[in-house]
C-alpha cells in the first residue's frame, strides 16, 4: 500500500489537493462501503495508516455489565479479555478488518479520488478567473443557440447573455472576440461564467491596455458613460503635469483610440478632459457641441446648459443621447437652452442666474426653510404675529410661482 500512499503525496503537490484531508474523506468513504458490505448497524472506525497505507477496520463497542444491545455493547469480562485494563463506560475498540475487504477498500478510494480530483481542478479553475473578474479574456466563439453565445476561454466555457451583447454585433462560431468578465460562480459542475460586450469596464480595460500612460498610473480614467454599440464619452485627468491626458489615449495620429474603437466595431467614443472647476468639466462632457455658458446649481446638482442656436442640436444629440451621456458621465442633471430662449429668460428676469444657482438672498424670504415643497409652501399657516414679516403671504406665493413657471416650464410655455 506504499504506492497509494505516493500517490496521494502526488496528488497534493500537483493538484494542491490536502492529503490529510483526502485521507479523512477516504476513511468515511470506506468506513460506509463496509457498513453496507457487513452489516449498517455496526459502529466501525475506519483508519489508514498514515505511513504505510495500510487500511484497518475496528467496532467500537461500550462497556456494560448488561449487554441489551449486542452490536453496540460488550460484557466487561469479554473486554477485559482484550484489554485487561479496560472498564464499564469505557469504549473498546476491536479490530474486525475482513480477509476480503482490501477490494471494496480501494474501490471506494479510488472513486473517492477521482472525484476530489476533479472537485481541485474546478476549484483551480474557478479561483483563476475569480481573481480575473472584471478583466478582458480573449476567448473564441464556439455556438450560437436560443441567443445565448458561448465562448471558450481557456479551461472553460463562458456565456455572453442577450442583454449583454452589443447591439449591431453579429456572433458566429470560430469568431475570436474579447469579452470583459462580469462574473463566475462556483457550481458542481465547474465554474459559471458570465461576460459582457457593453460593459463600460471593457472600455476602461481597452484604453488601459492601449495607453501606457494610463496602465502606468501618469493618467487617470475619472468616469465613462456608454451606450453601446453607438457611443461612449469617457472622462480622464493627467497625474503628472507633463502629460496630456486626452492626448495620450487618442495616441499618435489616433492610433491608440482607433484600435479601441474598431474593437467595439465602430462605437464612436468621445474623449473628455476632467475638471475640478464643474463649469468648465459639464462644457467638456457636452462635447463635440460648444456651449457658451454654463449655470451650475450645486446644491440640486443640477446645471443649465447654454448653447448657441446653430448648437443647439448637436448639444442635445440624436435623440437627446449627448445631453444623457454628458450627464450619466458627470453625474449631474443638464438642461440645454438656445442662447434666444436663455436671452428671454434674462430679459423677463434680470436675476435668472442668481435665483436658479440659489444665490439670489432676497428670494429666500425667512418663510421656506430648507427642504419645503411647494405643497409645504401653499400650506404655510400666516399668523397674526407675522404681519410684520417684509413678504406678505400673496407676494411671497406669487414670488414662489413665478420662480416655478420660469426655472421648471418648457420654453414654448413661456412664450404662451
Amino acid at each position: 500500500m506504499n504506492e497509494f500512499i505516493t500517490a496521494l503525496n502526488v496528488l497534493e503537490k500537483e493538484k494542491n489537493i490536502d492529503k490529510e484531508e483526502l485521507i479523512e474523506a477516504i476513511e468515511i468513504s470506506i468506513e460506509s462501503a463496509y457498513k453496507k458490505n457487513y452489516g449498517n448497524q455496526q459502529n466501525v472506525l475506519v483508519e489508514i495508516d498514515r505511513e504505510d497505507g495500510e487500511i484497518s477496520v475496528y467496532s467500537s463497542k461500550i462497556v456494560v455489565e448488561e449487554v441489551e444491545d449486542p452490536l453496540e455493547e460488550i460484557l466487561l469480562d469479554k473486554a477485559r479479555e482484550i484489554n485487561p485494563t479496560i472498564n464499564v463506560g469505557d469504549y473498546l475498540q476491536e479490530k474486525v478488518t475482513p480477509k476480503d475487504f482490501g477490494r471494496i477498500a480501494a474501490q471506494n478510494a479510488k472513486q473517492l479520488i477521482v472525484q476530489r480530483i476533479k472537485e481541485a481542478e474546478r476549484n483551480i479553475i474557478y479561483k483563476e478567473f475569480l481573481e480575473s473578474q472584471d478583466e478582458i479574456l480573449n476567448g473564441i466563439v464556439t455556438r450560437v443557440n436560443k441567443g445565448l453565445v458561448y465562448i471558450d476561454v481557456g479551461n472553460s466555457e463562458a456565456v455572453l447573455m442577450p442583454s449583454e451583447q452589443s447591439p449591431g454585433e453579429v456572433y458566429e462560431p470560430g469568431q475570436r472576440l474579447k469579452v470583459y468578465l462580469l462574473m463566475v460562480k462556483k457550481t458542481t459542475k465547474g465554474p459559471h461564467i458570465n461576460v459582457s460586450r457593453t460593459h463600460p469596464g471593457m472600455v476602461k480595460r481597452l484604453f488601459e491596455s492601449e495607453v501606457p500612460e494610463i496602465y502606468e498610473g501618469l493618467a487617470d480614467i475619472v468616469s465613462i458613460a456608454r451606450e453601446a454599440g453607438s457611443r461612449t464619452k469617457m472622462s480622464v485627468k493627467e497625474n503628472d503635469p507633463n502629460i496630456d491626458a486626452v492626448g495620450a489615449c487618442v495616441g499618435p495620429r489616433g492610433i491608440r483610440v482607433q484600435n479601441v474603437i474598431s474593437e467595439l466595431n465602430g462605437e464612436k467614443i468621445d474623449i473628455i478632459k476632467y475638471s475640478e472647476d464643474i463649469e468648465e468639466y459639464l462644457a467638456n462632457a457636452l462635447s463635440p457641441a460648444k456651449v457658451i455658458k454654463i449655470i451650475p446649481n450645486n446644491n440640486e446638482k443640477t446645471a443649465i446648459a447654454v448653447a448657441d442656436d446653430m448648437q443647439l442640436s448637436l448639444a442635445i444629440g440624436k435623440e437627446g443621447q449627448n445631453v444623457r451621456l454628458a450627464a450619466k458621465l458627470t453625474g449631474w442633471k443638464i438642461d440645454i437652452k438656445s442662447k434666444s430662449d436663455y436671452d428671454r429668460l434674462i430679459a423677463e428676469n434680470p436675476n435668472f442666474d442668481e435665483e436658479y444657482q440659489g444665490l439670489d438672498e432676497s428670494f429666500d424670504s425667512g418663510l421656506t426653510p430648507e427642504g419645503m415643497s411647494l405643497d409645504d409652501v401653499l400650506n404655510i399657516d400666516i399668523s397674526d404675529d407675522q404681519e410684520d414679516l417684509s413678504i406678505k403671504e400673496d407676494d411671497f406665493l406669487d414670488e414662489v410661482l413665478d420662480d416655478l413657471l420660469v426655472t421648471d416650464t418648457d420654453d414654448d410655455d413661456l412664450e404662451k
